[in-house]
């Protein structure tokens, strides 16, 4: 079964435009840890996850969800994608993570995120309870997003049926540390290459999650990178998920954020160039311009494929808050 747990379709208002939110950067944050969830709101990271899982010692747990309460309420998160990441359903934590939080801040919460997802099932079964949640508190139904969490051979193995699960998927991720240990990969390293491999071990991971996101048009995002003191150890494998078309990485200090937001951009020569090819494909294409198929930009051949390709990094800077420094100028007649 994969069909969505929203039961009304007309209840449910499209996530499309929270799928093109930008999230460059995502930070996780300790949910037991107040100060830090104080100091996360003033960093300029483009989602903090508010963590009940992996961040929480078990005894903290419960505590721990009053304090992201709290904060979720309390808290100047401007211009942030606010999200919770939950404990996996295997747990005894979880629908007591969704409701404790939900009831108690579901107007300050984009999305929650579950970890370990294994199957299609399990994002139903979150999405019935969000939908019960809502319609009791009288939320809007279907607001709040889902992010599914990719760590380990099984839920790689069902990412297509994952993915297609809910119409409240954003993003799916992947967590590299538990899937790292799911396949007994020999490394102890979170993200870097295993010794004595030498190809890239995890370009079949990365891209068949990401076939599977953009199939059902959702972003994908990398996990953590845990040498949080090496800056250029980030970069480099932050720059490879990128190349791959990710649309951002987590962040576990301050010190990656500008890194990720950097990486996860374009650059200025190729924003500007992807907002000209769009407005010459714009005027060749008019009454004015000729109405042609293809044209000349330059020294470049520009065509509907050209338009596509531009649109994606416009719309990549558009997010990050970019200015063009150039324009399109049309040929005199």
């Amino acid at each position: 079964m994969t069909a969505p747990a929203t039961t009304d379709a007309t209840e449910t208002p499209g996530t499309a435009a929270n799928r093109l939110r930008p999230r460059r950067s995502c930070l996780a944050v300790p949910g037991s840890n107040p100060r830090f969830l104080e100091k996360a709101q003033g960093l300029p990271a483009d989602q903090v996850f508010l963590d009940l899982e992996d961040a929480c010692a078990p005894l903290a747990k419960e505590g721990a969800r009053h304090t992201i309460v709290d904060a979720l309420n309390k808290g100047d998160w401007t211009g942030k994608i606010r999200v919770v990441r939950v404990n996996d359903w295997t747990t005894h934590w979880t629908y007591r993570d969704v409701i404790t939080v939900v009831e108690g801040a579901g107007h300050n919460l984009d999305c929650v995120m579950l970890p370990k997802v294994q199957d299609a099932q399990q994002i139903i079964a979150l999405d019935l309870l969000l939908t019960q949640i809502e319609k009791t508190m009288g939320f809007e139904v279907g607001r709040i997003g889902i992010e599914a969490q990719i760590e380990n051979a099984k839920g790689l193995v069902n990412v297509d049926e994952i993915a297609a699960a809910s119409p409240r998927l954003e993003t799916i991720v992947f967590g590299p540390a538990d899937f790292m240990a799911s396949i007994n990969m020999k490394s102890l390293v979170v993200g870097q290459q295993p010794p004595g491999y030498g190809a890239d071990a995890y370009h079949y991971i990365l891209m068949r999650i990401l076939m599977a996101a953009r199939t059902h048009d959702l972003q994908a995002i990398d996990g953590p990178y845990l040498q949080i003191r090496d800056v250029d150890g980030y970069r480099e494998v932050a720059r490879r998920a990128a190349a791959l078309g990710y649309d951002g990485k987590w962040v576990l200090h301050p010190g990656q954020i500008e890194a990720s937001n950097e990486i996860f951009s374009p650059s200025q020569e190729d924003y500007d160039h992807a907002e000209l090819i769009l407005d010459a494909y714009e005027y060749y294409t008019s009454e004015a311009g000729g109405k042609k198929g293809s044209a000349m930009l330059g020294d470049e051949m520009i065509d509907e494929a050209s338009r596509k390709m531009a649109l994606v990094i416009s719309g990549k800077g558009r997010a990050a808050g970019m200015r063009r420094t150039t324009s399109f100028e049309a040929p005199e007649a």
